[in-house]
């Protein structure tokens, strides 16, 4: 935790108990109907955090509308646009067929969802019901995800995965402003399974005994692994794909991203050499001088390029960068007992497939 957080929580820390009874009271009264909850007629997963920041939501996302569509389903993923500049009540970022918007207008994750998931409707929405809506009853869709939905209680949900990142887990398990939490630990009794993502030879133990905790306070739920591997590469100026080894050594890599310190991690295990890194705030616009600072420092390091993540390359353009610019593409792998769990729904919910 860096020490601007630490100081944040530590004087939000007395105002904890106060926000933790505000989220309880609203869930209490969406749970007791005081609130509605709204129906869809089509099945709704939602992928969503207990803690602040990122837990990798958007591969796992990416994941489940993947099998849904091998599965002859036609999904679409509902979300709030984070960071994009579109304010319709519904953005239609892809229908899937055709992507209609940007990076800057949709937001960096729909408009990678978008890119990478053809054939799978990606849409944002302050109010998350309109949106839903829409993909029901004018894009046909007959099976929703919810992009970072736990919170949003106001769409009623068939599944509900709760996910946790390997590196931070809960955090220092304080509720906000006390700490990384968004609710009480025992709103997590919402949900249907847990998701522990990014796992790691050198985190693995951290998570296994972080999934005893859970296994001892919710009996009931399953609790899962998914683990990153960086595949392959991606040029920015010709869109083609290279092997890792083909990657001009050194480069200077940048991310925008909750976890810098992951994707740093990942270019050491995977022998990339860099010559000097920059972690800039999550979902960070690319404005024209932060892409001069950028370029000057790789310059300044003497690499032979330049490398970031598949989310921070959506928001790039062909000839943002004189120097090669790259992105590292990861594939996400589920466990086998999550595969098996996550087939089985499709199974049950539709009967068909």
């Amino acid at each position: 935790m860096s020490q601007k957080f630490s100081a944040l929580y530590f004087f939000g820390r007395p105002f904890s108990p106060i926000y933790s009874a505000i989220m309880r009271l609203r869930e209490s009264f969406y749970l007791k109907g005081v609130k509605k909850r709204h129906k869809l007629g089509v099945p709704v997963i939602s992928v969503g955090n207990l803690t602040m920041g990122g837990t990798g939501k958007t591969p796992v996302v990416g994941l489940l509308a993947s099998v849904l569509l091998a599965k002859n389903r036609k999904p679409a993923i509902i979300s709030r646009g984070y960071g994009g500049a579109a304010g319709e009540k519904v953005n239609v970022v892809s229908d899937g067929d055709r992507i209609f918007m940007n990076a800057m207008a949709a937001g960096d994750e729909p408009c990678f969802l978008a890119k990478n998931l053809p054939g799978v409707a990606v849409l944002t929405g302050v109010v998350r019901i309109l949106p839903c809506r829409y993909a029901v009853e004018e894009l046909g869709c007959d099976v929703l995800i919810l992009d970072d939905g736990f919170q949003h209680m106001a769409v009623a949900r068939d599944l509900d995965l709760v996910l946790f990142s390997a590196a931070s887990l809960a955090g220092n398990s304080r509720v906000f402003p006390g700490g990384d939490l968004r609710e009480p630990v025992n709103s997590l009794r919402r949900c249907n399974a847990f998701v522990i993502t990014g796992i790691t030879d050198s985190l693995k133990l951290r998570a296994e005994q972080f999934r005893e905790l859970l296994n001892d306070k919710f009996p009931d739920k399953q609790v899962f692994f998914t683990t990153y591997e960086a595949t392959a590469a991606h040029s920015l100026d010709g869109d083609h794909e290279l092997e890792l080894q083909e990657l001009p050594p050194p480069l200077y890599a940048f991310c925008g991203i909750a976890q810098p310190e992951l994707f740093k991690e990942c270019l050491t295990q995977n022998d990339i050499p860099i010559s000097g890194f920059r972690s800039l705030k999550d979902h960070q616009a690319l404005t024209p001088s932060i892409i001069k600072m950028i370029e000057d420092q790789a310059r300044n390091s003497n690499a032979k390029g330049i490398i970031t993540t598949e989310k921070d390359m959506v928001k790039l353009q062909r000839s943002t960068f004189s120097l090669p610019c790259f992105s590292l593409k990861m594939t996400v792998t589920p466990d086998a007992v999550f595969k098996t769990f996550f087939q089985d729904w499709i199974s049950t919910t539709f009967p068909s497939s």
